[in-house]
Protein backbone atom coordinates (compact mmCIF):
# COMPACT_ATOMS: atom_id res chain seq x y z
CA UNK A 1 0.00 0.00 0.00
CA UNK A 2 1.50 3.59 -0.98
CA UNK A 3 0.20 6.81 -0.43
CA UNK A 4 -2.45 7.11 -3.00
CA UNK A 5 -3.69 3.53 -1.68
CA UNK A 6 -4.46 4.84 1.54
CA UNK A 7 -5.99 8.21 0.12
CA UNK A 8 -8.29 6.28 -1.64
CA UNK A 9 -8.99 3.89 1.31
CA UNK A 10 -10.11 6.57 4.03
CA UNK A 11 -12.60 8.43 0.75
CA UNK A 12 -14.11 5.66 0.31
CA UNK A 13 -14.64 4.91 3.96
CA UNK A 14 -15.53 8.77 4.33
CA UNK A 15 -18.16 8.33 1.49
CA UNK A 16 -19.20 5.49 2.91
CA UNK A 17 -18.48 3.36 -0.03
CA UNK A 18 -16.64 0.80 2.40
CA UNK A 19 -17.78 0.15 5.85
CA UNK A 20 -15.05 1.26 8.70
CA UNK A 21 -15.05 -2.93 9.14
CA UNK A 22 -13.97 -3.21 5.64
CA UNK A 23 -11.98 -0.34 5.93
CA UNK A 24 -9.86 -1.90 8.90
CA UNK A 25 -9.81 -5.20 7.35
CA UNK A 26 -7.75 -3.82 4.34
CA UNK A 27 -5.50 -2.39 6.90
CA UNK A 28 -5.02 -5.64 8.88
CA UNK A 29 -1.63 -6.16 7.70
CA UNK A 30 -0.08 -3.18 8.38
CA UNK A 31 2.44 -2.32 9.46
CA UNK A 32 3.74 -6.11 8.46
CA UNK A 33 2.56 -9.30 7.68
CA UNK A 34 3.64 -12.22 9.28
CA UNK A 35 4.58 -15.54 8.03
CA UNK A 36 6.69 -18.12 9.21
CA UNK A 37 9.50 -17.45 7.01
CA UNK A 38 9.27 -13.59 6.38
CA UNK A 39 7.33 -10.20 8.56
CA UNK A 40 6.48 -8.58 5.10
CA UNK A 41 6.14 -4.88 5.24
CA UNK A 42 3.59 -3.52 3.47
CA UNK A 43 3.58 -0.13 5.41
CA UNK A 44 7.24 0.31 3.78
CA UNK A 45 5.89 2.18 0.85
CA UNK A 46 3.70 4.50 3.25
CA UNK A 47 6.97 4.99 4.91
CA UNK A 48 9.78 5.15 1.83
CA UNK A 49 7.93 6.02 -1.07
CA UNK A 50 8.87 2.44 -2.70
CA UNK A 51 7.80 -1.05 -1.50
CA UNK A 52 10.05 -3.54 -0.02
CA UNK A 53 12.28 -4.83 -2.10
CA UNK A 54 12.85 -9.34 -1.74
CA UNK A 55 16.93 -9.63 -2.39
CA UNK A 56 16.56 -13.43 -4.02
CA UNK A 57 20.01 -14.57 -2.97
CA UNK A 58 20.72 -16.93 0.13
CA UNK A 59 17.07 -17.13 0.03
CA UNK A 60 15.46 -20.92 -0.93
CA UNK A 61 13.58 -20.69 -4.12
CA UNK A 62 10.57 -21.58 -1.87
CA UNK A 63 10.98 -19.08 0.46
CA UNK A 64 11.32 -16.42 -2.55
CA UNK A 65 8.15 -18.00 -3.68
CA UNK A 66 6.19 -17.26 -0.68
CA UNK A 67 7.12 -14.07 0.11
CA UNK A 68 6.65 -12.70 -3.59
CA UNK A 69 2.80 -14.63 -3.26
CA UNK A 70 2.39 -12.45 -0.22
CA UNK A 71 3.17 -9.56 -1.50
CA UNK A 72 1.80 -10.22 -4.82
CA UNK A 73 -1.60 -10.83 -2.96
CA UNK A 74 -2.10 -7.27 -1.83
CA UNK A 75 -1.63 -5.80 -5.40
CA UNK A 76 1.81 -3.69 -5.08
CA UNK A 77 4.49 -4.00 -7.63
CA UNK A 78 7.40 -6.37 -6.99
CA UNK A 79 10.90 -6.30 -7.25
CA UNK A 80 13.05 -9.61 -6.47
CA UNK A 81 16.73 -9.04 -7.31
CA UNK A 82 19.82 -11.43 -6.96
CA UNK A 83 17.45 -14.67 -8.45
CA UNK A 84 18.88 -16.85 -10.14
CA UNK A 85 17.48 -19.44 -12.94
CA UNK A 86 16.51 -21.71 -10.48
CA UNK A 87 14.13 -19.12 -8.75
CA UNK A 88 13.14 -17.59 -11.70
CA UNK A 89 11.62 -20.50 -13.15
CA UNK A 90 9.34 -20.92 -10.20
CA UNK A 91 8.74 -17.28 -10.15
CA UNK A 92 7.16 -17.35 -13.80
CA UNK A 93 5.04 -20.63 -13.00
CA UNK A 94 3.36 -18.99 -10.28
CA UNK A 95 3.17 -15.24 -11.73
CA UNK A 96 3.38 -15.66 -15.73
CA UNK A 97 2.56 -12.08 -16.33
CA UNK A 98 6.06 -11.41 -14.25
CA UNK A 99 9.49 -10.72 -16.08
CA UNK A 100 12.51 -12.30 -15.35
CA UNK A 101 15.96 -10.61 -16.96
CA UNK A 102 18.52 -12.55 -16.89
CA UNK A 103 21.06 -10.09 -17.23
CA UNK A 104 19.95 -7.88 -14.24
CA UNK A 105 19.16 -11.36 -12.62
CA UNK A 106 15.92 -9.63 -11.00
CA UNK A 107 11.73 -10.64 -11.44
CA UNK A 108 9.75 -8.42 -11.45
CA UNK A 109 5.47 -8.08 -11.16
CA UNK A 110 4.31 -4.87 -12.32
CA UNK A 111 0.57 -4.97 -11.08
CA UNK A 112 0.04 -1.03 -10.95
CA UNK A 113 0.97 1.23 -14.26
CA UNK A 114 4.01 3.39 -14.55
CA UNK A 115 3.49 6.85 -13.10
CA UNK A 116 5.76 9.29 -13.57
CA UNK A 117 7.27 10.62 -10.10
CA UNK A 118 10.59 11.96 -11.10
CA UNK A 119 11.32 15.70 -11.45
CA UNK A 120 13.39 14.51 -14.64
CA UNK A 121 15.47 11.64 -16.28
CA UNK A 122 17.96 8.94 -14.30
CA UNK A 123 20.40 8.26 -16.70
CA UNK A 124 22.52 5.00 -16.24
CA UNK A 125 26.25 4.98 -17.85
CA UNK A 126 28.04 1.62 -17.92
CA UNK A 127 32.10 1.43 -18.54
CA UNK A 128 32.61 -1.83 -19.97
CA UNK A 129 29.79 -4.63 -21.42
CA UNK A 130 31.23 -7.12 -18.01
CA UNK A 131 29.76 -4.12 -15.88
CA UNK A 132 26.26 -4.54 -17.42
CA UNK A 133 24.11 -7.32 -14.76
CA UNK A 134 25.30 -4.34 -12.21
CA UNK A 135 24.54 -1.87 -14.17
CA UNK A 136 21.04 -3.30 -15.31
CA UNK A 137 20.14 -4.15 -11.88
CA UNK A 138 20.12 -0.13 -11.51
CA UNK A 139 18.13 0.06 -14.48
CA UNK A 140 15.38 -2.45 -13.45
CA UNK A 141 15.34 -1.07 -10.47
CA UNK A 142 15.08 2.75 -10.91
CA UNK A 143 12.19 2.08 -13.45
CA UNK A 144 10.32 0.03 -10.84
CA UNK A 145 10.84 2.72 -8.66
CA UNK A 146 8.50 4.95 -10.93
CA UNK A 147 11.33 6.81 -12.47
CA UNK A 148 12.18 7.37 -16.03
CA UNK A 149 15.62 5.90 -16.52
CA UNK A 150 18.30 5.83 -19.74
CA UNK A 151 21.09 4.08 -20.28
CA UNK A 152 24.82 3.83 -22.28
CA UNK A 153 26.60 0.70 -22.56
CA UNK A 154 30.58 0.48 -23.32
CA UNK A 155 31.40 3.97 -22.92
CA UNK A 156 34.38 3.04 -20.47
CA UNK A 157 37.53 5.54 -20.44
CA UNK A 158 39.36 2.92 -22.46
CA UNK A 159 38.04 4.29 -25.70
CA UNK A 160 36.70 8.13 -23.72
CA UNK A 161 35.15 9.15 -27.26
CA UNK A 162 32.59 6.79 -27.11
CA UNK A 163 31.66 8.82 -23.89
CA UNK A 164 31.74 12.24 -25.41
CA UNK A 165 29.84 11.35 -27.94
CA UNK A 166 26.94 11.27 -25.72
CA UNK A 167 27.44 14.92 -23.88
CA UNK A 168 23.65 15.75 -24.66
CA UNK A 169 22.18 12.41 -22.81
CA UNK A 170 24.71 13.17 -19.60
CA UNK A 171 23.71 17.09 -19.58
CA UNK A 172 19.80 16.51 -19.67
CA UNK A 173 20.15 14.01 -17.01
CA UNK A 174 19.02 14.87 -13.19
CA UNK A 175 21.09 12.54 -11.86
CA UNK A 176 23.38 9.95 -13.68
CA UNK A 177 24.35 6.41 -12.10
CA UNK A 178 28.07 5.76 -13.80
CA UNK A 179 28.85 1.73 -13.17
CA UNK A 180 32.47 0.89 -13.32
CA UNK A 181 35.15 -2.12 -12.66
CA UNK A 182 38.86 -2.16 -13.30
CA UNK A 183 40.54 1.35 -11.82
CA UNK A 184 36.88 2.87 -11.35
CA UNK A 185 38.03 5.83 -13.00
CA UNK A 186 35.03 6.47 -15.40
CA UNK A 187 32.71 8.17 -12.80
CA UNK A 188 35.21 11.05 -11.96
CA UNK A 189 35.29 11.91 -15.82
CA UNK A 190 31.03 11.65 -15.87
CA UNK A 191 31.85 14.12 -12.96
CA UNK A 192 33.69 16.57 -14.52
CA UNK A 193 31.46 17.13 -17.67
CA UNK A 194 27.87 17.56 -15.28
CA UNK A 195 26.60 19.43 -12.72
CA UNK A 196 24.20 16.96 -11.33
CA UNK A 197 24.61 14.20 -8.63
CA UNK A 198 26.96 11.52 -9.62
CA UNK A 199 26.34 8.09 -7.82
CA UNK A 200 29.29 5.83 -8.28
CA UNK A 201 29.04 1.78 -8.57
CA UNK A 202 32.12 -0.11 -8.40
CA UNK A 203 31.85 -3.62 -9.57
CA UNK A 204 33.94 -7.15 -9.14
CA UNK A 205 35.55 -6.93 -12.32
CA UNK A 206 38.99 -6.90 -12.92
CA UNK A 207 42.40 -8.96 -12.71
CA UNK A 208 43.88 -10.25 -9.82
CA UNK A 209 44.80 -6.49 -8.52
CA UNK A 210 41.14 -5.30 -8.82
CA UNK A 211 41.03 -7.29 -6.02
CA UNK A 212 37.20 -8.02 -6.58
CA UNK A 213 36.17 -4.30 -6.73
CA UNK A 214 37.87 -3.08 -3.94
CA UNK A 215 40.30 -1.09 -6.53
CA UNK A 216 37.87 0.66 -8.28
CA UNK A 217 35.80 1.43 -4.70
CA UNK A 218 38.70 3.01 -3.39
CA UNK A 219 39.08 5.00 -6.93
CA UNK A 220 35.54 6.18 -7.20
CA UNK A 221 36.16 7.47 -2.97
CA UNK A 222 38.93 9.40 -3.76
CA UNK A 223 37.57 10.94 -6.95
CA UNK A 224 38.81 14.76 -7.28
CA UNK A 225 35.56 15.68 -9.19
CA UNK A 226 32.83 17.27 -7.15
CA UNK A 227 29.32 15.99 -6.22
CA UNK A 228 30.29 12.15 -6.48
CA UNK A 229 28.57 9.73 -4.32
CA UNK A 230 29.65 6.10 -3.82
CA UNK A 231 27.60 2.75 -3.14
CA UNK A 232 29.10 -0.67 -2.49
CA UNK A 233 30.40 -3.14 -4.96
CA UNK A 234 28.50 -4.69 -6.75
CA UNK A 235 25.31 -1.97 -5.52
CA UNK A 236 23.27 -1.25 -8.42
CA UNK A 237 19.96 -1.31 -6.46
CA UNK A 238 21.25 0.75 -3.68
CA UNK A 239 22.67 3.20 -6.35
CA UNK A 240 18.74 3.37 -8.20
CA UNK A 241 17.38 3.64 -4.82
CA UNK A 242 19.34 6.87 -3.99
CA UNK A 243 18.82 8.27 -7.69
CA UNK A 244 15.15 7.81 -6.78
CA UNK A 245 15.13 10.04 -3.68
CA UNK A 246 17.11 12.53 -5.61
CA UNK A 247 15.19 12.41 -8.64
CA UNK A 248 11.82 12.46 -6.90
CA UNK A 249 9.29 15.41 -6.58
CA UNK A 250 7.73 16.02 -3.33
CA UNK A 251 4.16 15.19 -2.65
CA UNK A 252 2.04 17.94 -2.29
Amino acid sequence: MDINDLKHLLTAVQNRDLTVEEGLERLRALPYEETDIAKIDHHRALRQGVPEVVLGEAKSAEQVATIVKHMAAHGDNVLVTRVSIEKAGLLSNAHPQGEYDPVARTFTLQQKPFADHGRGKILVVCAGTSDLPVAREAVVTARMFNNQVEELVDVGVAGIHRLLAHTSELCEATVIIVVAGMEGALPSVVGGLVDVPVIAVPTSVGYGASFNGVAALLGMLNSCAGGISVVNIDNGFGAAFAATRINRKRET
